[in-house]
């Protein structure tokens, strides 16, 4: 039996290192069928612009890294709370950072759009846990 899958995940974050990692894990995991990055925010909330009238293109899930230059994780969530309304589909984002800031792990609980606060590393089973519950 076939694995369901997640058509399209977006990586936000500014450490390669991390990125290429988190990538090969969710190849491994076979459970996405596209993975797109950015290292900031900025470039993935200009990227949704575009896409506001195309929701097939639409990622369905986005791991979003909160310290980044240009605009950082909350910056974005900013942005994207405005654009979401414009929308035509729900995009699920989990807040994946090495902050381990209770400020930061609260402030993200309080936010509609993220789903959850993990502290990097993300591990293997934690992603694999992801894609199962998101995957309809």
């Amino acid at each position: 039996m076939q694995q369901k899958k997640i058509s399209s995940a977006w990586l936000i974050d500014d450490d390669k290192i991390y990125l290429f990692g988190l990538r090969k894990m969710i190849e491994i995991s076979k459970r996405c069928d596209s993975i797109t990055e950015f290292s900031n925010g900025s470039e993935a909330i200009r990227k949704l612009q575009t896409m506001v009238d195309s929701p097939e293109l639409l990622p369905d899930i986005i791991f979003l890294d909160i310290n980044m230059p240009v605009m950082d994780g909350w910056q974005f969530l900013t942005a994207f709370d405005l654009l979401k309304k414009q929308l035509s589909r729900q995009i699920i984002i989990y807040m994946i950072s090495s902050s381990i800031d209770d400020r930061d792990i609260e402030r993200a609980k309080q936010l509609d759009a993220v789903k959850n606060y993990i502290i990097k590393p993300l591990p293997f089973d934690k992603l694999q846990s992801i894609f199962a519950n998101e995957i309809q």
